[in-house]
């Protein structure tokens, strides 16, 4: 079976002169490993990487012979909305592809949308507003409160200035974020409690991973939040001070909260094959969904796959899974299309 691996060609966009451009970059770690695994699986394996303007990607895939499309394709440049828009396309070529559907890349990417429909089915997620300028009388939070982009992901946006503890640092903050990437700032309640996220692998039985939790050092040098130079800056004085422990060490109730918060999420934004969800604690304890992440960084060291390692599954496994994932939902699709014809 031929598979064509599909990326974002990593290229100089305004975000590399933001300091951005670790976390664009990093996506070439993914590619080369899972070209590796689907190798080691007996896969004919060819990748694809992607150049700006999407119509000229468009013509790239179209006239591509692969029987299966890996997409790990996350957007050009500036433009988050090339992602979903992507994954739109594959739709329409009805050809297989890996991971979550255009509607839900869609939904997921704006993340103020995503936490009215996790809350409109009863998700506890933290209470927000979104501003692109914060105007007398406006604002109705508590303070601390977190500023980050609307549209972003990978931390993007994310710095120790992002929790705000009163009016004259939410003015700048949101500011900051307006101008610097051209997008609405999102507002949220700070919670200051434990730190958890949890993978699942999606099909007919949805499946809950080994969750991890984030443990911050105790000289961590700022809030304790993940920010964008956390995870992606080696030099950074943050850099490692940050944790992750898998299996989360939490009592049966909390583990069987956070997996049914998990497996909630992921059906309300439409089930994709596999996704991340990130949740945290208030000052009382009580857990709520900060994000749902489809399509998260499938590198051997981020978050699935080591919760995939806690429980036994190699990286080749992990690939294959989601490989057989994206087969078995394109066999269903199938099946359906033939029902509805006859």
């Amino acid at each position: 079976m031929r598979v064509a691996v599909i990326y974002n060609q990593p290229a100089p966009s305004k975000r590399w002169t933001r300091g951005d451009k670790a976390a664009i970059a990093g996506v070439m770690e993914s590619v080369a490993a899972i070209k590796e695994s689907l190798d080691a699986l007996v896969y004919t394996t060819t990748l694809l990487g992607l150049e700006p303007p999407l119509a000229s990607a468009v013509e790239k895939l179209r006239a591509c012979d692969a029987d299966v499309f890996f997409n790990l394709f996350e957007g050009f440049g500036d433009d988050s909305d090339t992602e979903w828009q992507l994954a739109e396309v594959l739709e329409d070529m009805g050809r297989p592809f890996t991971g979550a559907a255009s509607s839900t890349l869609a939904l997921c990417l704006d993340k103020a949308r995503t936490k009215e429909r996790l809350r409109s089915f009863g998700v506890l997620t933290a209470d927000y507003q979104v501003f692109e300028k914060v105007e007398p009388g406006q604002f109705r939070l508590e303070f601390p409160v977190i500023v980050k982009p609307a549209r972003e992901d990978a931390s993007q946006g994310c710095n120790f200035s992002s929790v705000v503890y009163n009016v004259s640092e939410l003015d700048r903050q949101v500011e900051f974020i307006v101008e610097t990437y051209r997008q609405p700032a999102l507002v949220e309640l700070f919670l200051p409690g434990r730190e958890f996220n949890a993978s699942i692998l999606g099909g007919k039985n949805p499946r809950v991973l080994p969750p991890s939790e984030i443990v911050y050092a105790e000289d961590y040098p700022g809030p304790r939040i993940l920010t964008y130079a956390s995870k992606w800056t080696t030099s950074d004085p943050a850099y490692k001070k940050a944790t992750p422990v898998c299996p989360a060490l939490v009592e049966q109730e909390t583990m069987r909260e956070i997996e049914a918060m998990a497996l909630s999420a992921h059906r309300i934004v439409g089930a994709p094959d596999y996704a991340r969800v990130d949740l945290r604690g208030d000052v009382a304890g009580r857990l709520h969904l900060l994000e749902v992440n489809p399509n998260p960084d499938l590198s051997p060291g981020a978050g699935l796959a080591l919760q995939s390692r806690t429980c036994e599954m190699t990286y080749k496994d992990l690939v294959g899974q989601i490989m057989e994932l994206a087969l078995e939902g394109a066999r269903s699709h199938s099946h359906d299309a033939a029902i509805r014809a006859s």
